[in-house]
C-alpha cells in the first residue's frame, strides 16, 4: 500500500509538471505585448507606457512589457485582433476606446468581438468627457454656440468613439450646428489640425484635453455627467437635451466613461494568468512611484476591477430592443 501511495504521488507531480504554470516561473525571460488601439501620443497610449513601465515589478518574473499601437476604426481593428487573433497565454493584453461598448450596442459594421467574452483585467480611470473649442474662436459659453451661424466642426475619429459622439448627440438632441469630421487616426492628429485651424474643436477626455485647456489652445464648454473638480461648474450636456429620449440616450452614451481606460486580455486566458494580471494592475494603481509619474503627467488613477467594468458593459448592452433600434438609428446618422 505505501509503495501504491508513493507511485500515485509521484504519479500526479508528475502531471502537476505538466500543467502551464503561470508564477514567476512561466513569466521570468518573457515578453508581454500591451496593444494599444490608437497611434502613439494620445491619452490611451500614455497610460499604456506608463503601466508598462510599472507592471513588470508587480508580476512575478518581472517580465519586459512592449507596447504595439494598433490604430485603426476608432480602435475597433485592435478589439476584433485581441478577440480573435491573439493567443490567450498571457503574454497579450490591450485598450481600447470605452465607446466600443455603443460599437457593439449598435452592431457598427466592422465589429467582430463580444465584450461580455473579453478576459477583463479592469480600467485605470474614469473621466469626464469634455466638448472644446478653439481659444480663438468667440465662443465662451453654451449661449454662444445655439447662435452660431455656420456649423463648428469638430475633429474625430470614427462614430463610434467619443470624439464623435459627444458634438453629435448634442446636434441631433439638444439642437447645437455642428458637423463632424471623421478619419482621423487618433487624438494628437486631431489636435494638429485644431492648432492649423483646419477644425473648430475637439471632444474627449478631460485629462487628454486638459494640457491643451492649460496652454489656451482649446476652451471646454460642456462637460459629461462623469466629472472633474476643475469643470464641475460646466453645463452638462445630458441637461441640455430638449427631450426625454434624447436625454436618456445621452446617459447611455455617457455610461462607458465610468470605465474610461479599459484593459483586457483575449477571450480564454487562463484563471492562473488572468489573477496574476489582475493583481499586478490593482498593486501597480497604488504604486507610489507610478502615482507620483501620473499627477506629473495629469493621468488621474481611478481603478475599477474587471467585476466592475463587466457590470457597466452588460448594462449599457441589456437595453430593451426599441432603445437599440433608436440609438442605432442615430449613431449610424452620417457613417
Amino acid at each position: 500500500m505505501k509503495r501504491l501511495l508513493i507511485g500515485l504521488l509521484g504519479l500526479a507531480i508528475f502531471f502537476l509538471n505538466l500543467l502551464p504554470a503561470h508564477g514567476a516561473s512561466y513569466y521570468e525571460g518573457k515578453t508581454i505585448t500591451l496593444i494599444v488601439g490608437y497611434p502613439p501620443g494620445g491619452g490611451y497610449d500614455r497610460y499604456a507606457r506608463l503601466y508598462a513601465k510599472h507592471l513588470p515589478k508587480h508580476i512575478p518574473g518581472n517580465p519586459t512589457i512592449v507596447v504595439q499601437n494598433m490604430p485603426g476604426g476608432g480602435s475597433i481593428i485592435a478589439a476584433n485582433h485581441l478577440y480573435a487573433v491573439a493567443k490567450p497565454d498571457g503574454l497579450t493584453f490591450g485598450t481600447f476606446n470605452n465607446a466600443l461598448v455603443l460599437a457593439q450596442l449598435t452592431k457598427i459594421e466592422g465589429v467582430r468581438f463580444d465584450l461580455t467574452k473579453f478576459s477583463w483585467l479592469g480600467s485605470l480611470a474614469s473621466d469626464a468627457a469634455v466638448l472644446t473649442v478653439r481659444s480663438d474662436l468667440p465662443y465662451k459659453t453654451v449661449e454662444d454656440l445655439r447662435k452660431v451661424k455656420e456649423a463648428v466642426i469638430f475633429g474625430a475619429t470614427s462614430v463610434a468613439d467619443t470624439t464623435y459622439t459627444v458634438p453629435f448627440f448634442l446636434k441631433e438632441f439638444a439642437g447645437f450646428n455642428f458637423k463632424m469630421v471623421t478619419g482621423y487616426a487618433g487624438s494628437a492628429p486631431i489636435m494638429l489640425a485644431v492648432e492649423r485651424k483646419e477644425v473648430d474643436g475637439r471632444a474627449g477626455s478631460y485629462a487628454s484635453l486638459k494640457p491643451f485647456i492649460d496652454r489656451g489652445l482649446v476652451r471646454p464648454l460642456i462637460r459629461s455627467r462623469v466629472s472633474s473638480a476643475e469643470i464641475k461648474s460646466l453645463p452638462i450636456d445630458e441637461d441640455l437635451a430638449t427631450t426625454p429620449k434624447g436625454k436618456a440616450l445621452m446617459a447611455i452614451r455617457t455610461a462607458p466613461t465610468l470605465i474610461y481606460r479599459p484593459y483586457v486580455a483575449p477571450p480564454g486566458t487562463s484563471a492562473e494568468a488572468l489573477k496574476i494580471l489582475r493583481e499586478a494592475f490593482a498593486k501597480a494603481s497604488q504604486d507610489k512611484e507610478l502615482l507620483a509619474e501620473t499627477e506629473k503627467g495629469n493621468l488621474p488613477i481611478d481603478y475599477a476591477n474587471a467585476e466592475e467594468c463587466l457590470k457597466i458593459i452588460r448594462e449599457v448592452l441589456n437595453q430593451p430592443p426599441e432603445t437599440i433600434q433608436e440609438i442605432t438609428k442615430y449613431l449610424k446618422f452620417g457613417d
